[in-house]
């Protein structure tokens, strides 16, 4: 299911996550434009903003920022409402930085992630053995902001 631009209201965004949430894990690694998954794992882009090659200005880049934040924020209270209130995650660990073992490799999804997104707000739903994550992310300045729910297997997620 393609992401919307800027464009769901936080209650069909709750349905996309719900689905989500209840879908089974795929067996090996699955990508396509706006979802990917593995085991005990998926990424999925909710809502992303237009991208920004033609046009880096603050007005247009500020805009899309908003949106994007108000898209995280109204499905926040809803997950809130249903959860309660999330936790903060740091991603910048799973890039490596600061692990003396050379070969070090972030699990999944936080490996994807990082590349994106400085943190996410992570919900641990009491009646399930999956947690999951909002986050804004963005690879680069020219490319689209996205609006990411992560799912994950309760133990891939420290805490």
């Amino acid at each position: 299911m393609p992401p919307q631009h800027l464009m769901r209201s936080a209650k069909e965004l709750l349905h996309v996550v719900e689905s989500l949430h209840a879908m089974p894990f795929p067996q090996q690694e699955e990508k396509t434009a706006h979802r990917r998954g593995g085991r005990g794992y998926h990424v999925a882009v909710l809502v992303e903003s237009q991208d920004f090659w033609e046009d880096r200005g603050s007005e247009v880049v500020e805009e899309a920022e908003e949106s994007i934040a108000a898209g995280l924020t109204g499905l926040a209270v809803l997950l809130t409402e249903r959860w309660g209130a999330p936790e903060t995650v740091d991603l910048g660990p799973y890039l490596g930085f600061d692990n003396p073992d050379p070969d070090f490799q972030a699990p999944e999804p936080m490996g994807f992630l990082c590349g994106l997104a400085d943190s996410m707000q992570v919900w641990r739903p009491a009646a399930s053995d999956r947690w999951i994550a909002l986050a804004i992310g963005q690879a680069d300045p020219e490319w689209p902001l996205q609006l990411l729910a992560s799912f994950g297997e309760g133990s891939a997620l420290p805490g």
